[in-house]
């Protein structure tokens, strides 16, 4: 594996990527941002994340994950929400070859987040199967199997009682509906025991901004599975991006 992996995490607002020291997690010099082009099309995107390497001063050598916000599907993007529709069907790798002269490892930013989590955060060293949520608009989720990701998941849109389980148990809503922390949790508890009998998970990992009130809800719960806050906040998507993209170089 190589020491040191560059990680491109793209969002509706910024495109944000730095140099990550591969034992650390920590990024190696600063972070760079910058705006997300409007319109967000693949070959303005693909642009901006060539000027994001030359700002960072990226190597030919060094590999280079990037996290969406979309499924990857064997490097094709299937859909896409938050940025410009032209996306779909897009293949990320063809894409990124052309503009940047070199190979990617695209993923899907929760994907990315989870792995960074497994690789450098609150569950490290943990076996087994280890189930990454993100909590805000709506549930972005990860399943690491025994480090090895199994993408794609999105299991925030299960069907529970009828719902979409993200539009009863999201962060987002507990604000949009005003929800107390014991009613949320009484949501989170229909949420995760659902996942748990679903798919036995030795852990989970909560993220998103509300993880850093995690004392206020996650007592409340009562599940067979530890859970525990995420470690890696705005950093996970460049993190986790960068140890996939190590991962597939070797």
């Amino acid at each position: 594996m190589a020491s040191v992996a560059c990680g491109i995490d793209i969002g509706g607002s910024g495109v944000k990527g730095a140099v990550v020291d591969l034992v650390t997690g920590d990024f190696v010099g600063d972070r760079v941002r910058i705006e997300t082009p409007k319109p967000a099309t693949p070959d303005a995107v693909a642009e901006t994340c060539k000027s994001v390497l030359e700002q960072l001063g990226v190597g030919p050598d060094t590999p280079v994950g990037i996290a969406f916000p979309a499924p990857i599907i064997h490097g094709v993007v299937p859909f896409m929400a938050n940025l410009d529709q032209s996306w779909v069907g897009v293949d990320v790798n063809e894409l990124m070859q052309r503009h940047l002269g070199r190979p990617v490892t695209p993923l899907n930013d929760a994907d990315a987040a989870g792995l960074a989590e497994v690789a450098f955060g609150a569950a490290k060293g943990v076996p087994g199967t280890v189930i990454v949520t993100t909590q805000g608009t709506g549930i972005g989720s990860a399943m690491i199997v025994d480090g090895n990701l199994v993408p794609n998941t999105e299991l925030g849109h299960l069907e529970i009682d009828g719902h979409d389980a993200e539009k009863q148990a999201s962060a987002g809503q507990k604000t949009l509906q005003g929800l107390s922390w014991e009613e949320w949790a009484g949501r989170l508890q229909r949420y995760y025991s659902h996942l748990e009998m679903l798919f036995s998970p030795d852990l989970f990992v909560v993220g998103g901004g509300v993880s850093k009130n995690h004392a206020k809800f996650m007592p409340l719960l009562h599940l067979r599975t530890r859970m525990v806050p995420a470690e890696l906040f705005n950093t996970a998507g460049i993190v986790g991006a960068a140890y996939q993209a190590s991962r597939k170089a070797e």
